[in-house]
């Protein structure tokens, strides 16, 4: 059992949870992942490291609550426990070598470019951060990006914060007042990097990009994470989650991505008539 040391709301849909797991903050690093289990008759699902500890022996998660299984973890609070909690698995981001990157990270996906941005910046990289969020209600993690950023962009759809625009916006006005990365990396949602990723190209930017397909035991064997990338079919889980993205088919794997969403919906809507039952 692992217990859940710190529950913070981060925005109506979004949650951070601090998780006790000793083995798994040792070996942590960024652009890693970990598959949990609420109960011992739940799902599993996939979470990437948003940051970690190794003298608390902590492992932090953000998720945003989309299905059964987050709605039922965001029911759990602190002190509380949850089943299992196995990882880190996937490939670390490579952060050695780099003078400069850009980080570009959209809506809850900017949990997962938060611990990416914070090891390039400690390790003494300059990181420009830019971030997007279709409204102010939904930003997370402005104050931790300026923290570990060189230069921050805050971007919104509607322009209730920061500039009003997309992400690529930002990012093309940045490349063509002349500056110059060594690589950008940019994790959000699918089509928001399928656009990051078609600028770069542009510009002959090397371009990682972070997956998260559907996954179910992380280990390679289901096939469920499979994408294609540069004509090959690779597996998330176990061969990312980060890829060129100048070479992913994101028309694929947006499609896969999207099968389940009714389900999911679906599954949803259950879960919460049934906190709603027991609550009364």
């Amino acid at each position: 059992m692992y217990k859940i040391v710190t529950k913070k709301v981060l925005n109506p849909y979004v949650t951070l949870m601090e998780i006790e797991a000793p083995a798994v903050a040792r070996k942590a690093n960024p652009g890693q992942f970990v598959i949990l289990r609420v109960d011992e008759s739940g799902e599993r699902i996939p979470l990437t490291v948003a940051d970690y500890d190794a003298v608390r022996g902590t492992v932090t998660v953000i998720f945003q609550i989309v299905g059964s299984t987050t709605e039922k973890l965001n029911h759990k609070n602190e002190g509380e426990y949850i089943s299992d909690f196995v990882g880190p698995l996937g490939k670390a981001t490579q952060t050695s070598g780099k003078k400069k990157v850009a980080v570009v990270g959209g809506g809850v996906g900017s949990a997962i470019a938060y611990p990416v941005a914070k090891k390039f910046f400690e390790q003494g990289t300059e990181v420009h951060a830019i971030i997007g969020f279709r409204t102010k209600d939904l930003v997370i993690l402005e104050d931790e990006f300026k923290a570990h950023s060189s230069r921050f962009v805050l971007m919104s759809d509607d322009g209730s914060v920061g500039k009003k625009g997309l992400v690529t916006d930002a990012l093309r006005e940045l490349i063509e007042s002349g500056e110059q990365y060594d690589e950008v990396i940019t994790i959000g949602p699918l089509i928001m990097m399928k656009f990051v990723c078609a600028l770069t190209k542009e510009y002959g930017i090397k371009t990682v990009a972070s997956m998260n397909p559907i996954m179910i035991d992380g280990t390679g064997m289901c096939g469920g994470c499979r994408l294609t990338v540069g004509g090959e079919v690779k597996f998330a889980c176990v061969d990312g989650p980060e890829f060129d993205g100048h070479l992913i088919d994101f028309d694929e794997a947006m499609a896969r991505s999207s099968m389940y969403k009714t389900f999911e919906r679906t599954r949803h809507e259950e879960s919460c008539n049934l906190f709603n039952m027991e609550a009364k």
